[in-house]
């Protein structure tokens, strides 16, 4: 009979930056793709936030795989993404995310002082979950804003005791097509938010499943203060 075991391997991970870490760094933003996704595209997307005093940083999920199946093209051509986890050996993936994300974050913080700077951490889709559980398991981060974009916090995620694992508040963003986040899963995600006391706002676009510069942005030029601007 087999009996299942686990050894911890140190591998190389990659992450991607937008802007120089220095004296004139306000602020830092943590953006987190999603499913299938590659750092290096998905930081394309965030390039509006690149004006000189913010810095971008775009960790890449640790399991690589082919987009597509190996009948439809060849290995040289076959488009490649990432993703955070699968339900396979969960916990221990989240466990290893978590980590390396902590990593990343204290290796970018290196020559920022902590209190100078205001940080966000930005989950996109599969992201969304990610960034929370990082916020709510990781050792080293403290952000000052979650936005969860096209997604919502992890089911796991009680709000008896949210508020104080996040700690920071919530912006929810959803496009008005957005087939992963409709009218019913923003409600259910706002009653969640209500029941924890976490301090949220909603921001909505003309768009689906995508991230807009306009409205990122927005975000960015209006970082969520000490009330609750559910909207």
């Amino acid at each position: 009979m087999s009996s299942e075991r686990h050894i911890a391997v140190q591998r190389t991970a990659r992450y991607y930056v937008l802007g120089e870490a220095g004296a004139g760094t306000r602020e830092v933003w943590f953006v987190l793709h999603g499913y299938g996704q590659l750092a290096g595209r998905f930081i394309d997307y965030c390039q509006a936030l690149d004006d000189g005093t913010r810095l971008v940083v775009a960790p890449e999920a640790l399991n690589r795989f082919y987009t597509v199946a190996a009948a439809d093209r060849n290995a040289a051509t076959r488009p490649v993404g990432a993703t955070w986890m699968t339900r396979e050996d969960r916990e221990r993936e989240i466990a290893d995310y978590v980590a390396y994300l902590d990593d990343v974050y204290v290796r970018v913080m290196a020559p920022l002082d902590r209190g100078a700077v205001r940080i966000s951490v930005l989950g996109f889709s599969q992201g969304t979950a990610t960034a929370a559980r990082w916020l709510a398991r990781g050792s080293r981060v403290r952000a000052d804003e979650l936005v969860l974009w096209g997604g919502t916090l992890p089911p796991e995620l009680e709000a008896a005791t949210a508020r104080a694992q996040l700690g920071a508040p919530v912006t929810l963003v959803v496009g008005t097509r957005d087939g992963f986040a409709d009218d019913a899963t923003v409600r259910a995600e706002e009653a969640r938010l209500v029941a924890a006391g976490i301090t949220y706002r909603i921001r909505r676009f003309e768009g689906g499943h995508v991230i807009d510069a306009a409205t990122l942005l927005a975000i960015a030029s209006e970082p969520l203060g000490a009330e609750r601007a559910g909207r």
